[in-house]
């Protein structure tokens, strides 16, 4: 896990920033807030957020889906470049990391955006399927316990229109999926992930190494 891009130098990486998109206020506070904590590695890093939020826009989402959210910086980053009716289905569950990330929604003006459901995401994923939802979003992110990798992105493709995307974080997991040696159940789980995915048909996919490794698939069928 990384809250910066692995194995860009810092000076490369300051550069990079610079020349980014100024952050909105609120969610330059939000990441301040959460690297205050001992877990704050568990967030995307400022240049993901960038480029999901750029994505977003570019495939013009409307209806998203994202599964993990702990403190809300990711929601915040795509609900800010959504529609004014937009909407990001934020799954997790945990009551208190999500509650840190609710002022700086409300502040930004994009509370009403994000629907929080407080639930195993697998439960909420098929709920969504069994009302009705399949094909009807833009985008889904994915960024929670590595061994339902495969489970949320079968929901997430149905989920999704075709053309849509599933971004899927810590593919790269700093480094250590390209380590045989390393054998920790979350490294196994995504170089199983990672290596299932190339044999996959009804999709197409590209593995960006930005942040902690974000890989990209689009749904063709």
């Amino acid at each position: 896990m990384s809250s910066r891009t692995i194995g860009l130098p810092e000076h490369v990486h300051d550069y990079v920033l610079a020349m980014s998109p100024t952050e909105h206020p609120e969610l330059a506070a939000l990441r301040a807030e959460t690297q205050t904590m001992s877990n704050r590695n568990m967030q995307i890093s400022r240049e993901q957020g960038v480029f999901m939020a750029w994505l977003c826009s570019l495939i013009g989402a409307k209806q998203t889906i994202e599964v993990g959210v702990f403190t809300g910086y990711s929601s915040l980053a795509v609900a800010l470049a959504l529609p004014d009716d937009g909407r990001v289905v934020a799954c997790d569950i945990s009551e208190e990391y999500t509650s840190i990330g609710k002022p700086f929604w409300e502040r930004a003006g994009v509370s009403s955006k994000i629907d929080l459901r407080i639930a195993p995401a697998a439960d909420t994923l098929a709920a969504l399927r069994e009302s009705g939802e399949e094909g009807s979003f833009d985008f889904a992110f994915i960024d929670a316990d590595k061994a339902g990798y495969p489970d949320y992105l079968e929901h997430c493709l149905a989920l999704v229109r075709v053309g849509g995307v599933v971004a899927v974080d810590n593919v790269l997991w700093s480094g250590s999926v390209a380590d045989p040696t390393d054998q920790e159940p979350s490294t196994v789980a995504i170089r199983a992930f990672n290596a299932d995915l190339l044999k996959r048909e009804g999709v197409d996919f590209c593995m960006v190494p930005i942040s902690d490794g974000l890989t990209l698939v689009r749904r063709l069928r």
